[in-house]
């Protein structure tokens, strides 16, 4: 084993690293915008609404996501009317492509646990707002989301560990993630071990430091409680 690869490489796992970690939070961010008013439309009694959020939740989290990942990346190209709107200039970069892939995927995820959690809600804490006079929107906002956000968090941190694992594909449509620069030392210096060793340790400290951070949240709201 020669570690002295990996030292001399050390810049460009880091730009790999960073890519990967905005390129996560960000679809993080972005999917929860979409989970939370999807999770809480899901169970709505309007078929008009439901059927809709019902088909992308099938669909995102019935393919894998790497395909997904093809049908953007690949897929989007044939589309005539695509390629002459002003999104084509964000379509052809891998970068949007990857960001929009991980955002659809992880809300999709992020909506079921919602919805999950949304409909196990305590009625007797709904029957006490309601017994105040407060309104749907009124329950919704002070009572449903913050009890069933903060309930969310175990299932919502595995989540994110499988956001940041899965974003190992991206290097696959050229980006320079960390399995991206992982693959390129390889291809410098033909020593596969030493090139995804480095990158397994760096996927390791992301993914312990995701758990760390909700351990404490977890922590945070269960003294509260």
């Amino acid at each position: 084993m020669d570690f002295s690869i990996i030292i001399n490489e050390y810049q460009f796992y880091l730009e790999g690293l960073w890519t990967t970690t905005w390129l996560v939070a960000l679809s993080l961010i972005l999917g929860l915008c979409i989970a939370i008013p999807a999770g809480i439309l899901r169970s709505s009694e309007n078929k008009l609404i439901r059927f809709p959020i019902w088909a992308f939740m099938y669909f995102f989290r019935g393919s894998p996501l790497l395909v997904q990942l093809f049908i953007i990346y690949y897929g989007a190209a044939q589309f005539d009317w695509l390629r002459e709107s002003w999104m084509w200039h964000y379509f052809q970069e891998a970068w949007f492509c990857a960001l929009l892939a991980f955002t659809l995927n992880t809300g999709a995820y992020t909506a079921e646990i919602v919805r999950g959690v949304i409909s196990t809600m305590p009625q007797g804490e709904l029957e006490a707002a309601k017994a105040y006079g407060m309104s749907k929107w009124q329950t919704l906002r002070r009572i449903t989301l913050p009890n069933s956000l903060r309930r969310a968090l175990p299932a919502y941190s595995n989540e994110v560990i499988f956001m940041i694992h899965g974003s190992a594909i991206a290097g696959i449509v050229t980006i320079v993630d960390i399995t991206g620069a992982a693959r390129v030392v390889n291809a410098r210096y033909y020593a596969p071990f030493e090139a995804y060793l480095a990158a397994a340790v760096l996927y390791m400290c992301l993914t312990f430091s995701a758990i760390y951070i909700f351990k404490q949240w977890e922590k945070h709201y269960r003294i509260e409680q």
